[in-house]
């Protein structure tokens, strides 16, 4: 039976020399009187001590770690390692409301920065005569500057109002319709067939009560301002229900009947839902998969990872508005001349952005808009305002952008994390997930736990 007693003393002038340094304790091999061992089994067993010994004569002596960029990182500089890995419950509860304050970004982001480019987007779309299309957003600059000068900054901001309260109101019927019929408001993967018909069947409903009411917030948001009274916040409100109460005799002469209105609005919003529905699920599983892999490749498998599929769903919503906007553009503006046929309004001149020009139009119907328009603008006639919608999306993007940007150094700095160099060199995303570990300790490869698993049991 080989001595080990020397091993010990060493050990113990090592710990001596540093005793700062934490470490596991040497491993130890019981033996007794009454045990015999295979000389193999006894060379297996001095090998594994050795080698973690040497391991942590190797992490006591180190003082300098060299990162991918070549820089010398003094250990004795990074004391927040341990702190790191002791404080993931606060790092937990910070995400949370960094996660809250990334959901209120992008839902302010989505119904009130865009607002500007919705508004030069209907202008462009309802005005049949233009010669300016707008197809890029590079010609839309010039008319903005005009606008501003001439009427302010808040022209570009004109039925902000009208818009929330038909939003707030499309939320409120589905909700009521939902308690009253006990139809589902939201699917996801596991709604039944039936559920989902249902669903769709208070989608249906919804859009075909919020129709009236959409045309008059579309009335107040291409209006000119010095041109036509303000309206007040709940106009939208008398007019439309006004819309809805003429069904099939209109109050004005080339306006539509709201029964004429209801079909093609209900089949382009339910067309357009059922779409966006399954471009935000299949992006999202894509995103989801990949941030799945990358932390596999990492190896952080057990970290928070909570903000970073809040990303992701964010930038899956955003590719399927992006997606379903530009796809069913054309119908859009066909829909939009309808609406606004015959309520007498003038909107601004986008082609210099100085005048003011009334819409009078005399269409039949969505085939007979279809076809008015390619034959007097021809096919891209449909997609008028396609710049500002450009425009539209660029600042999502941006304000997507800089908010994670800054979520990310809020989140290194309150959570004391330390420098990615650092973070990789001591694998401390795999670590993470493991609360009692507060020291870096030697890796051991698993042939040698095996091997010493054995060597303990036949002890034993």
């Amino acid at each position: 039976m080989p001595q080990t007693g020397g091993q010990y003393d060493e050990e113990g002038d090592r710990q001596n020399q540093h005793p700062h340094k934490q470490r596991p304790p040497p491993l130890t091999i019981i033996s007794g009187p009454s045990m015999h061992m295979s000389s193999s089994l006894e060379d297996r067993e001095k090998s594994i001590v050795d080698n973690i010994n040497a391991d942590q004569d190797a992490i006591t002596k180190l003082k300098y770690v060299n990162s991918d960029r070549d820089l010398s990182l003094p250990l004795e500089k990074h004391k927040m390692l341990d702190k790191f890995l002791d404080s993931q419950e606060d790092d937990v509860s910070i995400r949370k409301y960094l996660v809250f304050g990334v959901q209120w970004v992008s839902l302010v982001t989505e119904n009130l920065l865009s607002h500007p480019f919705i508004v030069l987007r209907r202008q462009c779309q309802v005005y049949n005569a233009s010669q300016r299309y707008h197809l890029h957003p590079i010609s839309l600059l010039p008319t903005i500057v005009h606008l501003h000068r001439r009427q302010g900054v808040t022209t570009l901001w004109k039925g902000l109002g009208s818009c929330l309260l038909v939003r707030g109101m499309t939320l409120a019927v589905d909700d009521v319709i939902s308690k009253v019929t006990s139809w589902p408001k939201d699917v996801d993967s596991r709604t039944t067939l039936k559920r989902f018909g249902q669903h769709i069947l208070l989608k249906c409903i919804s859009i075909g009560l919020v129709v009236p009411f959409y045309a008059a917030s579309l009335v107040e948001t291409v209006q000119s301002d010095i041109a036509s009274e303000k309206p007040g916040l709940f106009d939208v409100f008398r007019e439309g229900s006004l819309r809805l109460f003429y069904w099939s005799s209109p109050q004005k002469g080339r306006m539509l009947p709201a029964w004429a209105l209801i079909g093609p609005s209900v089949s382009l919003g339910i067309t357009k839902y059922l779409f966006s529905l399954v471009i935000r699920g299949v992006s999202s599983r894509i995103m989801r998969r990949r941030l799945t892999l990358m932390q596999e490749r990492r190896g952080a498998k057990y970290r928070d990872d909570t903000l970073e599929h809040q990303n992701a769903e964010i930038y899956a919503n955003l590719i399927a508005m992006l997606t379903t906007e530009v796809i069913f553009f054309p119908f859009e503006t066909i829909l939009h001349r309808l609406q606004l046929q015959g309520t007498r309004t003038i909107i601004d001149n986008l082609d210099n952005g100085y005048a003011v020009v009334p819409i009078l139009t005399n269409y039949q119907g969505a085939v007979d808009c279809y076809r008015t328009t390619i034959l007097t603008e021809g096919f891209s006639g449909l997609y008028k305002g396609f710049g500002a919608m450009v425009l539209q999306f660029a600042a999502h993007v941006a304000v997507i952008k800089l908010t994670k940007w800054v979520v990310g150094q809020i989140t290194e700095v309150i959570s004391n994390r330390p420098p990615p160099g650092i973070v990789q060199y001591y694998n401390l995303d795999r670590g993470a997930g493991n609360s009692n570990s507060t020291t870096i300790s030697p890796s051991i490869s698993s042939t040698e736990l095996d091997v010493h698993s054995v060597g303990q049991n036949s002890l034993d």
